[in-house]
């Protein structure tokens, strides 16, 4: 009871906060934590809030539809806005900084239009859990001064899933859905090509009956699959590993591997220098 207590506390104080800005507009991707702040904005603000989702390659084409259909099932204005952060060789290069450039991209864009939206404030669904994390992309956030109002009423990750719970969110449980170019490594080149590559595989897996999947780029085609532990063994199961392999040949990988460690958030960060990961 306690917790709840905690939490009806938090959602007030969202709302509170969202209604002091008088009007908003919130950074939507369709994950979890945005769809969260995107309906609380929607009670705070009714129709001075406005939804924006930046399209381009890097978004999968699934998430383009299910923000338009997730803000209409809020009730709250939805606009879509397209971003070129392929023309940044910045973010091409596919550097440990890459989200910094492509967020700083999105909130340009998103600042550009914010007068034609009469909207005085910009913010994202950044949560208290990601504070420690390595996010580059904060540092385009607090340059473009977008404001992160679910991470500034200490809400945490559980806690949206369960406010998104308490609305009736259909996405409560919805697992992370993170950017399509955060699937290459470091280092290897960002192309639309590559994208596609990606997010055409991912939904190979999905079509097996699999939740949370990765399909990760690393250099020489290679497609390294990461699912929970727990469902690793479905991979090798043989009619589905034949699918599976002549599925991602047939995209364009070269080679096909899964990863014993199975699913975890931000593997490719491995790959980043100690030293650049506490700068971050």
């Amino acid at each position: 009871m306690r917790l709840l207590n905690d939490l009806e506390a938090k959602r007030e104080r969202l709302l509170d906060l969202l209604r002091s800005f008088e009007s908003c507009a919130v950074a939507f991707s369709a994950g979890v934590d945005s769809t969260v702040l995107a309906k609380a904005a929607q009670l705070a603000l009714g129709d001075r809030a406005v939804a924006v989702t930046g399209v381009s390659s890097s978004l999968p084409d699934g998430e383009r539809e299910e923000a338009r259909r997730l803000a209409e099932w809020i009730g709250i204005r939805h606009e879509t806005i397209s971003t070129d952060e392929f023309a940044k060789t910045e973010y091409t290069r596919n550097a440990p900084d890459r989200c910094y450039h492509c967020k700083s991209e999105l909130y340009t864009q998103i600042g550009r239009l914010a007068p034609r939206w009469n909207v005085r404030v910009v913010v994202n669904g950044a949560n208290a859990d990601d504070a420690g994390d390595y996010r580059p992309g904060t540092q385009a956030a607090e340059e473009h001064r977008i404001r992160s109002p679910l991470l500034e009423c200490g809400i945490s990750k559980a806690e949206v899933r369960q406010l998104a719970a308490d609305w009736g969110l259909p996405i409560w449980d919805k697992p992370a859905m993170p950017c399509l170019a955060s699937r290459v490594a470091y280092g290897e080149a960002i192309t639309p090509e590559r994208l596609v590559m990606i997010d055409r595989a991912e939904r190979l897996l999905r079509d097996e009956g699999l939740r949370t999947v990765r399909v990760r780029y690393h250099r020489g085609d290679l497609a390294r699959l990461e699912v929970p532990p727990a469902e690793v063994g479905r991979l090798v199961e043989d009619s589905a590993r034949q699918r599976l392999v002549q599925g991602l040949k047939d995209l364009g990988f070269r080679f096909v591997t899964i990863d014993l460690e199975g699913f975890r958030s931000g593997s490719l960060n491995a790959l980043v220098p100690p030293d650049v990961l506490q700068a971050g």
